[in-house]
């Protein structure tokens, strides 16, 4: 079975890489359409067409840095270099070790340096931005910021010592995970508990998103929920309380591709509250 999975992350071809992303998508637009955690009254299609476009920026990124990322990959394990190469274990604890590490290192790390480092920080504003939280704001990212991103992946790479099918299995589950976690649905209070033990529910990362400190600097995490406990950097502020955007922003702006463009660049925008 596990060889199965491996086997199919290894030659994984682009359409169904671009089939889960699409589809995940789909799937969870149309789960918050019937099931919302908030009642927005605003245009779906237009709020979405701007963090779509964000989305296909980021995707021509993450192809940019695919060469580069393989080429790691194929060092690591030609050189045994890297920490899942110092231990011979079993092919499904390599997995799960796996993807735990390269989610700390390749996700919550970059996301936790991002809301640090001032000038990155600006970059990663563009994602708060967004005062109508849902699916389509899972790949809202400012270029500059898919950059962080991918570099940060690549580093995991080489940390790891992951080999593609891995790579290629942590990116796909990140995805969907993402857009999960973002989607603008409402779970029975006891299910989003349970799943937060293990994964980002959806109520734990709209804490993350919203508009004043100390929520915003917490619940980094992108796959796995161990991290933000182990770091303390959960929060549970109850869900009927969170208000999404920016208050350092205009929030009015929040779908003028101009002005989300510019905020890295934009000296009026302070990066404290």
């Amino acid at each position: 079975m596990v060889e199965s999975i491996m086997n199919y992350f290894e030659h994984i071809p682009n359409l169904h890489r671009a089939l889960i992303l699409a589809g995940g998508i789909s799937f969870f637009w149309i789960i918050e359409s019937f099931f919302p955690l908030f009642h927005f009254r605003y245009q779906k299609w237009k709020h979405a067409s701007l963090n779509i476009l964000f989305t296909i920026t980021t995707i021509f990124i993450n192809f940019a840095f695919a060469l580069l990322i393989v080429k790691a990959s194929d060092w690591t394990i030609a050189n045994h270099f890297g920490l899942l190469q110092l231990f011979t274990m079993p092919i499904w604890l390599f997995m799960i070790v796996g993807l735990l590490l390269m989610d700390l290192i390749g996700a919550y790390s970059i996301h936790l340096i991002e809301h640090k480092v001032k000038w990155m920080w600006k970059f990663h504003m563009v994602h708060h931005a967004d005062t109508h939280v849902d699916t389509t704001t899972a790949n809202r990212h400012h270029p500059g910021e898919s950059v962080f991103r991918a570099v940060f992946a690549m580093i995991a790479v080489l940390v790891c010592g992951a080999p593609m099918w891995l790579v290629m299995m942590y990116q796909s589950i990140s995805v969907v995970l993402s857009q999960f976690n973002h989607a603008n649905i409402r779970l029975p209070l006891w299910l989003d508990n349970a799943i937060g033990w293990v994964i980002i529910s959806p109520d734990m990362h709209k804490v993350h998103h919203h508009i004043v400190r100390p929520q915003t600097d917490s619940n980094y995490g992108n796959i796995f929920s161990f991290w933000d406990r182990i770091f303390r950097t959960i929060n549970y502020t109850p869900i009927d309380q969170i208000q999404y955007g920016l208050d350092v922003l205009d929030n009015s702006k929040d779908e003028s591709l101009t002005f989300q463009l510019n905020i890295p660049f934009d000296r009026n925008v302070k990066t404290d509250y």
